[in-house]
């Protein structure tokens, strides 16, 4: 059986958000963002998580998100928003169906997305580079 990859997985469902998207011009990256991107924007990686070795299309792992602004005046509320839909596309996410292009096209499915750490704003030595609101999810998937 072929699996899925969690990252993937999460990619295209944010993709199809409307709401986050109109947010972050900039893009949704992983695992960073490249060089030369202009925020605003997400970059987010797996950080590790568990398998079940009864059930391996089954994993949860741990997902961690960074939303960027580099705006100077507004940057810190902008970065907040951007993670605050976030949190409202995520928090109780249940048994949604994602299609990962082919050929073939497959179909995986996110059992369930909780929060972790809630918003932490990250405060940068120097504001030009950029203001960041970093969130932890845990979402157990159907790879």
């Amino acid at each position: 059986m072929a699996y899925g990859n969690p990252v993937a997985i999460m990619r295209e469902y944010l993709s199809l958000q409307p709401t986050l998207m109109a947010l972050i011009p900039g893009g949704l990256f992983s695992p960073r963002i490249p060089e030369g991107e202009t925020p605003p924007c997400i970059g987010f990686f797996v950080r590790g998580g568990a398998s079940n070795p009864h059930m391996e299309e089954i994993v949860e792992v741990s997902l961690q998100f960074d939303c960027w602004s580099f705006t100077d005046d507004t940057g810190p509320l902008e970065a907040y928003a951007i993670y605050l839909e976030l949190f409202s596309t995520l928090q109780g996410l249940q048994n949604q169906s994602v299609v990962l292009p082919g050929p073939p096209p497959v179909t995986h499915r996110i059992m369930s997305v909780i929060e972790e750490v809630s918003g932490q704003q990250i405060q940068a030595v120097d504001p030009k580079d950029g203001h960041r609101v970093l969130g932890l999810f845990r979402a157990m998937m159907e790879v």
